[in-house]
């Protein structure tokens, strides 16, 4: 993957000294989406409560065509936020209002889809890999019905910093060693770090204790832990979800028998009521139905604005 980040920099120092331990780790459950995508489910629904304010993470990684070429088409969202993250390829996306964007190579978008929207993703490419990660963020009850948005982030965008320890790591939000990522979020402050570890290095991020904590390693191993917490091992295509005791100020891991590449999020709970069907995610079963009569009537094709 190339970038071409002006923003690489040697970051300062992470201090770390009570590291959360590793709770349980977890397979990604096989599924398709959209047109039959096929997708790897890390973050399934059984964990929203526990990882509040994620609400879904998707990894898709193929080279075979038949695996993405239909795409996402139309389909409605209400009531959270959506972070695509291309890793290889490259995603067209358009929406009910008119507007439209290309995810490329280590790009963003990050939409937030509020009142509710339609939108399209689908594949301008024919052959080759495609790969990335799609996060769902819960918006709070008060930010549910806000006007929906997206800002398209070009790979070249997002702050790239690299560590003493050789790590390099792309702050897509929040910040890392003195960095601030690409996008700041009120109420819910995710943070969402792409890590590149060389062999045997050791990466150390703070992570506020109450803030719900997880990695998902897609290269190579890591080893997480330190000389006060039990070392686990943690093999590629695997969540480690991290403990969230109120002691605990952030996380220590090292890659492990070669280079690894590791997604580390947290974020703020928000402790509401949680009500999913499908695409729509609210509070209460009542607004859901409310979501399903206005999709009916067509007031989602309104009122979509590109956010700066």
């Amino acid at each position: 993957m190339t970038h071409h980040s002006t923003a690489t920099r040697t970051g300062a120092r992470e201090s770390v000294s009570q590291p959360r331990p590793v709770e349980r780790l977890v397979a990604g459950m096989a599924t398709s989406d959209g047109a039959g995508v096929r997708l790897t489910r890390v973050l399934t629904q059984s964990l929203q409560r526990r990882l509040d304010p994620f609400l879904m993470l998707d990894a898709f990684k193929s080279d075979n065509p038949d695996d993405y070429l239909a795409g996402f088409p139309d389909h409605p969202h209400r009531g959270f936020e959506t972070v695509t993250y291309m890793i290889a390829g490259r995603m067209r996306h358009r929406d009910s209002a008119g507007h439209e964007g290309l995810l490329e190579n280590g790009g963003v978008q990050w939409m937030t889809a509020g009142s509710g929207l339609i939108h399209s993703e689908l594949p301008e490419q024919e052959d080759g890999l495609m790969e990335g990660f799609q996060l769902w963020i819960n918006l709070a009850a008060k930010d549910k019905m806000t006007t929906p948005g997206y800002r398209d982030i070009p790979s070249e965008k997002i702050p790239e910093l690299t560590t003493e320890a050789g790590a390099t790591v792309r702050v897509i939000a929040g910040s890392s060693h003195g960095v601030a990522g690409a996008v700041t979020r009120p109420v819910t402050e995710p943070l969402y770090l792409d890590i590149h570890l060389p062999e045997g290095a050791s990466f150390a991020q703070a992570v506020p204790a109450g803030h719900n904590a997880f990695l998902y390693v897609y290269r190579g191993a890591i080893t997480i832990g330190c000389e006060v917490t039990t070392p686990v091992e943690v093999p590629t295509q695997r969540m480690a979800l991290l403990g969230n005791s109120p002691d605990t100020d952030g996380v220590v891991f090292t890659a492990s028998g070669g280079p690894a590449r590791v997604l580390l999020l947290a974020g703020a709970p928000l402790n509401e009521p949680i009500a999913q069907y499908g695409p729509f995610v609210m509070n209460q079963e009542a607004e859901l139905h409310q979501a399903m009569q206005d999709y009916r009537d067509g007031k989602f094709d309104g009122g979509y604005q590109s956010a700066a």
